[in-house]
């Protein structure tokens, strides 16, 4: 059973006042685009991770059949979402999938490539799955559960960058064919380009 937790609690500060996984993309939100996406791939439990926001942010996924947890102390950074979610993760959970709400370019057969890959990492004897576009490290990574503890113990705002640091021995590299795993809209400068480029219509 994967288990996926979105930290979408965050206050975006780099996009001044607009909360961006707010803003509409092709007739959504970027979380309503994010949490669609991993409903349609192989993803047995979607956890979003609340804070900034949080009545908003629930609003524009209600009915999605997914479980929505509040964090209290999101000011704190991205770990702090990361702990909440895998805390209210599924304890059947084998492997957990932490996958950033601002991408909206991902799609359900990438998230399934990843998915697919921790079933070869495993038979390679690892248990840390992260992709790659060119050289470029991207998200969204998959950890086996046996890191659950080291999750909860994360800090700061660098997701589980440390626990893939520290562990290179059982990171599993997957070669994506798009760069959809390295972009992400952390600017409104970002979210403009993905229009001008033509990636996304209709901004």
């Amino acid at each position: 059973m994967i288990s996926a937790i979105v930290p979408a609690a965050g206050m975006s500060t780099r996009m001044g006042s607009l909360n961006k996984l707010l803003l509409p993309l092709e007739g959504k939100t970027m979380i309503e685009r994010t949490v669609d996406t991993l409903i349609a791939a192989e993803i047995d439990e979607v956890v979003v991770v609340v804070g900034h926001q949080a009545d908003l942010v629930k609003a524009a996924i209600s009915g999605k059949g997914v479980r929505i947890v509040e964090n209290p102390e999101y000011s704190e950074g991205m770990a702090s979402s990361i702990r909440a979610g895998v805390a209210a993760a599924s304890p059947t959970a084998d492997a957990i999938m932490i996958c950033l709400a601002d991408q909206p370019l991902l799609e359900p057969a990438d998230l399934n490539s990843i998915v697919s890959a921790m079933h070869d990492a495993r038979r390679a004897a690892r248990s840390i799955v992260v992709p790659f576009f060119k050289g470029q490290r991207g998200n969204p990574v998959i950890l086996d559960a046996t890191y659950r503890s080291a999750m909860i113990d994360v800090v700061g705002d660098i997701g589980c960058k440390k626990i893939i640091k520290q562990n290179p021995d059982k990171v599993y590299v997957i070669e994506m064919d798009t760069d959809h795993v390295v972009r992400d809209v952390d600017t409104m400068e970002a979210y403009r380009s993905l229009s001008r480029a033509g990636r996304i219509s209709d901004l």
